[in-house]
């Protein structure tokens, strides 16, 4: 049946984002399962008992999420909480730091806040998942989710019916790349080297979740970071930085081309890439909102809030929440967009709402 939702944003600040979708079981998510790879952007405390300076347990983040700061880099809810509400989940997807029993069967985040495709991408802030590591982490779970099922067959046909979401890669750039107090790759790699290696590696991580299950999977591409406060404050610019957006395009039009030949190569499985650079435009466009909401740390975990400070009172009308991180409205804006696609550039070759219906 036809149902409408609304989704709102605190603050006493509503958005009415009216959103039209088929439900065919009442009270059913729209898939049985939902497993999340990824940074920041979408970690929800798997880093909190790390010994890094990429979490996010404290005040004042999480001020208009229901349990506080649980490690959520935003003031309220984050891109795959907004997404699984969207899907219908009544829950959110536990982190797999405490992830436990018959829950794993719904999905498990496994994102890290400064973790990246490359393995020593963010070492200078601390521990992090970095992405090869999530990927064990997910095969650990699927061993276990065997134990509960009864058997491999079983849990694979379970695994194939999933969505999986994977947004990596801005932290190869902020934390390695763009980084070369700490790192080496800017002096020996060019932009387009760089972005190759990165994708080449991705690739191989890809099929590593496509041979443990993943049939339908949404790779978020990389947002227009040359436009976040902590690259324009870096640059002392109130204007985007061309040089960093242009490296991060490099990126994104290789993994555009890798998800074609992911599609290809594995007929079985729907890949598809939501172009996070296009949505992320507003960011761009609308240069007064390039603030962050909370008060920044220029020291110890540069960029991110400072604890206990209290943030701006108009949540709704920013983007940022710290030099880094998008509030939840600007979650939502993102989210809205990869499951809906407004403009046909917003994903490639389908938004995640046509992935999930697909065969």
């Amino acid at each position: 049946m036809s149902n409408t939702k609304m989704i709102t944003c605190n603050n006493n600040v509503t958005i009415l984002i009216i959103v039209n979708f088929i439900t065919l079981v009442h009270g059913a998510s729209k898939v049985p399962c939902y497993f999340i790879f990824g940074d920041s952007l979408l970690d929800n405390g798997n880093n909190n008992n790390l010994n890094t300076q990429a979490k996010a347990n404290y005040p004042p983040y999480g001020i208009d999420f229901p349990n506080g700061p649980t490690g959520r880099f935003t003031n309220g809810r984050n891109m795959a909480d907004i997404l699984g509400q969207l899907l219908e989940f009544d829950n959110y997807i536990p982190p797999f730091a405490s992830a436990t029993g018959k829950e794993i069967l719904q999905g498990v985040n496994y994102a890290s806040g400064s973790a990246g495709i490359r393995n020593e991408t963010g070492s200078h802030l601390g521990n992090r998942i970095y992405l090869d590591l999530q990927l064990e982490n997910h095969h650990n779970t699927i061993l276990r989710m065997v134990d509960l099922v009864g058997n491999r067959a079983a849990t694979n046909a379970h695994l194939n019916t999933c969505l999986y979401i994977v947004g990596i890669g801005s932290n190869d750039y902020i934390n390695n790349y763009l980084a070369p107090k700490h790192y080496s790759t800017n002096s020996l790699y060019t932009p387009s080297q760089y972005a190759t290696l990165l994708v080449q590696q991705y690739g191989q991580q890809l099929k590593t979740l496509y041979e443990d299950g993943a049939r339908k999977i949404a790779l978020f591409g990389l947002p227009q970071i040359g436009c976040i406060p902590q690259e324009l404050q870096k640059h002392n610019t109130r204007k985007c930085v061309d040089s960093t957006n242009e490296a991060i395009q490099l990126f994104n039009e290789k993994l555009k081309s890798l998800v074609t030949d992911l599609n290809t190569n594995f007929p079985q499985a729907k890949f598809t890439y939501i172009n996070m650079y296009s949505i992320s435009s507003l960011m761009s466009t609308l240069s007064f909102l390039n603030y962050p909401c909370c008060k920044v740390s220029t020291t110890t975990a540069e960029g991110q809030c400072v604890s206990g400070q209290a943030p701006c009172h108009l949540r709704a009308a920013h983007v940022f929440w710290d030099n880094f991180h998008p509030t939840e409205n600007g979650n939502i804006i993102a989210v809205m967009r990869a499951y809906n696609a407004f403009l046909p550039s917003d994903s490639y070759p389908m938004d995640i709402s046509h992935l999930i219906e697909s065969g």
